[in-house]
């Protein structure tokens, strides 16, 4: 199967749907002239023109209120945030107005839009541009919150997302848009909702998403040096939560460890946690583990970056805390 580049597999989703659909449009900042911040829609311009490929000025407020009048209006706009920490501009827009409007309305209005965008550290941005957001937005009904974590699964899931009648917050990594997968040329469609098995185990299961679940492969591959088998579950998406998978791996693994990038406090592991020790507590035979950024926002110094964010180091004492237990 041929391999493409995690930017690849995003402009290829956009590509295939603004052709099904003249109803999508793409509209952010640098998304045409520039080819996009991190160069998904390059070529798109030339091939759809402005009216439906559309730079914007430095207004994430503004932009973000009209897509979401126009996906009110029968239209399926995406608007990409060039790093979701901008997206706090137009945090009013997106939860009292995209996330309530279907509901508000009696459901007379429906808000088919897809806010997409990077979330997390990625690199050396300093703390107003390293913040993860995906365990914000997934706090709000009415909102889809998928993380793409492969070309594969970011091209499927960014189609479905397209797709769908509600509206969804769509988050990638700016430190994986050069990365490259395993991607069919066929059209394919992952639902959301359905978490992912990417290796099975017997001995531990660890969850996670995003650009994590470099870490959480890199942590497996560790503790298999020691016969320690670790099954890794990919969600795919945060809202909705696949609890059946990871109660179901739980039951058979009897240890669970949680990775994320976000803080501990409010984040999407604690929501995990709570939903298995509520459904799978006798089948647990040690406490349940999360690994997260230590809570601090996140400094420039490359070193103090290492200190704070999960790595494999963390994980794998996870793991060994949960499968040494006495």
């Amino acid at each position: 199967m041929r391999q493409i580049q995690f930017r690849e597999a995003l402009r290829e989703a956009l590509n295939e749907e603004m052709r099904r659909d003249p109803s999508i449009f793409l509209m952010g900042e640098e998304v045409a002239e520039y080819n996009g911040a991190y160069k998904v829609s390059q070529g798109m311009l030339e091939e759809f023109g402005p009216q439906r490929i559309i730079d914007t000025p430095i207004a994430e407020l503004g932009f973000t209120g009209i897509g979401i009048g126009a996906a009110m209006n029968g239209l399926r706009p995406i608007i990409e945030f060039m790093t979701f920490n901008f997206s706090l501009v137009a945090i009013d827009q997106i939860i009292n107005g995209a996330a309530k409007v279907m509901s508000m309305s009696g459901g007379q209005y429906t808000v088919p839009i897809v806010f997409r965008g990077p979330t997390g550290n990625a690199g050396q941005l300093g703390s107003q541009h390293s913040q993860n957001f995906e365990n914000w937005y997934a706090n709000t009904p009415g909102l889809k919150v998928v993380v793409a974590s492969n070309p594969y699964n970011a091209k499927g899931l960014l189609k479905s997302a397209i797709r769908d009648n509600d509206p969804v917050i769509f988050m990638e990594s700016e430190v994986m848009y050069g990365d490259k997968g395993e991607v069919p040329e066929e059209e394919y469609l992952i639902p959301i909702g359905v978490a992912h098995i990417d290796r099975v185990g017997k001995d531990v299961t660890l969850v996670s998403f995003g650009k994590m679940m470099k870490v959480a492969y890199a942590a497996a591959d560790e503790m298999a040096k020691e016969g320690i088998s670790v099954e890794v579950i990919d969600l795919y998406s945060v809202r909705p939560i696949d609890y059946k998978t990871i109660v179901e791996s739980v039951k058979k693994t009897n240890r669970l460890v949680c990775l994320e990038e976000a803080w501990n406090l409010g984040c999407i592991s604690s929501e995990i946690t709570y939903h298995v020790q509520k459904y799978a507590f006798d089948y647990l035979d040690a406490p349940v583990h999360r690994v997260a950024s230590k809570d601090l926002p996140l400094p420039y110094a490359p070193t103090l970056i290492e200190e704070i964010l999960p790595n494999v180091k963390r994980t794998v004492e996870a793991l060994k805390a949960v499968c040494y237990k006495k």
